[in-house]
């Protein structure tokens, strides 16, 4: 199993950008897709990025396409999350998540979530 602890979450302003990591421990870490899932106040969570094992494939939910970018360094066991051009809705806590299927880059079954990291966007 992976152990999954976030890092890089704060205040910032509309506009500007924050990078989130995901540092993993575990030995099925490189066997694993990764991704970044957020839960908003009184909402659901929900998914946001995953990437495959390998890197080679990546997808992004419709309302960060275009401005979050995930990618990960399997050689540190890191996963970031680099979000730009945030928006007050963006506000939420994410969750670093490991997905059984290693190559599928929407997750499927979460084996393994982190303990979340808060970001918040003023107006």
């Amino acid at each position: 199993q992976v152990q999954l602890v976030e890092s890089g979450g704060g205040l910032v302003q509309a506009g500007g950008s924050l990078r989130l990591s995901c540092a993993a421990s575990g030995r099925t870490y490189g066997d694993s897709a990764m991704g970044w899932f957020r839960q908003a106040p009184g909402k659901e969570r929900v998914f946001v990025a995953g990437i495959t094992w390998s890197g080679s494939s990546t997808y992004y939910a419709d309302s960060v396409k275009g401005r979050f970018t995930i990618s990960r360094d399997n050689a540190k066991k890191v996963v970031y999350l680099q979000m730009n051009s945030l928006k007050s809705e963006d506000t939420a806590v994410y969750y670093c998540a490991s997905g059984t299927n290693p190559y599928n880059p929407r997750l499927g079954v979460i084996g393994s979530w982190g303990q979340g990291t808060q970001v918040t966007v003023s107006a």
